[in-house]
């Protein structure tokens, strides 16, 4: 097997609503859809979602590492089985400039690219991408394979009723976690908990992002009033920038503590175990830089001692979702599940098939070769803003 070409696509995909966090507000977001093409023609599809305040690039950054990748030199080897692509995608590149001394620059570039590789190899092998994780040394000890998931649902920055809606919804049809976004500026996070928690219940496990909203120097003030609604894990309570004082201040908080905006590569990851400043990795795909280094991340997290979930990013396709999907049926000891929100969330998903969870969360495992799942060429068609083709 060897590749022939990659067709890259920006696309803008619009949200069925604003998404509001302590950093960020969203009605659409800008993604690169990357479509690898072997010789034989077989096609496999990637899908990455640049995040300037998470990895440091903007979607024009990006799109601008197109044209620094050593196209044949990078890509043009064969490939025999998946052992060889993922030796091959293990270096992906493109490049990563003298600046990002984190090792996460254009992350989500690798993880598109990445994604189409595996989905491509993976359908001529005729085996589904989970079997990654069964190729991959670091993962023998995180292994497993279900018949299925259960995600957990999501409370972002809402009016009362819509929050006192979601709880009884999320209660009726039995979720068993939910992540409530707090920090939000002009929001009593203390008030918002009680009702959550009133209607929802007290059997559903919530817990709390901050995304960078406190600091070192406000946060057990902040955090003391929330502890009595039972919530389980507190995610990126302080800026990136901020995360060494979190060493000293851990054990105090009363409640564990997960990295997001600061868990975008193994440095990161190797920093935040030997500062013990953090209990839990939110690893996701697009952040952390394709399906491979993400189990590798786990894989590191488990070896620790650390927990880890599988989180997702605002705006994700079917291509992710499906890709999230793979990964956690393939992978244990996943503390929380994020991801197919595709028809609550997403207008444009781009996949035929919709990916969606059901009832309590529970999702199957795809058992299709490759990613499982096939583009709606329509949908991809009206949403993209740019394209260009790259030869191997």
């Amino acid at each position: 097997m060897r590749i022939q070409s990659f067709h890259v696509f920006q696309v803008r995909i619009p949200l069925k609503k604003e998404i509001r966090h302590a950093s960020h507000a969203r009605t659409s977001t800008d993604s690169l859809v990357v479509c690898c093409e072997l010789q034989g023609g077989t096609q496999g599809w990637g899908e990455g979602l640049p995040r300037e305040y998470v990895t440091g690039e903007t979607i024009d950054q990006a799109w601008e590492l197109l044209n620094g990748i050593p196209w044949s030199s990078a890509f043009g080897a064969e490939m025999s089985n998946l052992i060889d692509a993922v030796s091959l995608v293990r270096t992906m590149p493109p490049a990563r400039p003298a600046s990002d001394l984190r090792g996460c620059f254009g992350n989500s570039l690798r993880c598109a690219l990445e994604l189409s590789v595996l989905d491509a190899v993976c359908r001529e092998l005729q085996k589904p991408l989970s079997a990654v994780t069964a190729v991959v040394p670091e993962t023998t000890a995180i292994r497993q394979s279900v018949a299925g998931v259960r995600y957990s649902g999501v409370f972002t920055a809402m009016s009362t009723g819509k929050q006192i809606k979601r709880a009884l919804l999320l209660r009726l049809f039995g979720f068993h976690q939910a992540k409530v976004k707090v920090g939000v500026e002009g929001v009593d996070d203390a008030q918002m908990l009680r009702r959550i928690r009133r209607w929802a219940g007290r059997r559903i496990d919530l817990r709390l992002d901050a995304n960078e909203a406190w600091n070192c120097g406000n946060l057990e003030a902040h955090v003391a009033p929330l502890l009595p609604y039972g919530i389980t894990s507190l995610e990126q309570p302080v800026p990136h920038a901020d995360i060494a004082g979190l060493t000293a201040l851990r054990p105090r908080l009363g409640v564990p503590i997960m990295f997001d905006e600061s868990l975008c590569c193994e440095h990161d990851a190797r920093q935040a175990i030997a500062l013990s400043n953090c209990d839990l990795f939110n690893l996701r795909l697009s952040k952390c830089g394709g399906f491979v280094a993400t189990l590798r991340l786990a894989a590191l997290a488990h070896q620790a001692g650390l927990g880890y979930q599988l989180g997702c990013q605002v705006g994700e396709t079917g291509i992710l979702s499906a890709a999230g999907r793979h990964f956690a049926t393939s992978v244990s000891g996943i503390r929380y599940l994020e991801g197919s929100f595709d028809r609550f969330l997403v207008r444009e998903r781009l996949t035929r098939e919709d990916l969606t969870f059901g009832y309590a969360g529970s999702a199957p495992a795809l058992t299709e070769p490759g990613l499982g799942v096939s583009i709606d060429p329509a949908a991809l068609q009206r949403t993209t803003i740019r394209e260009a083709r790259f030869p191997v």
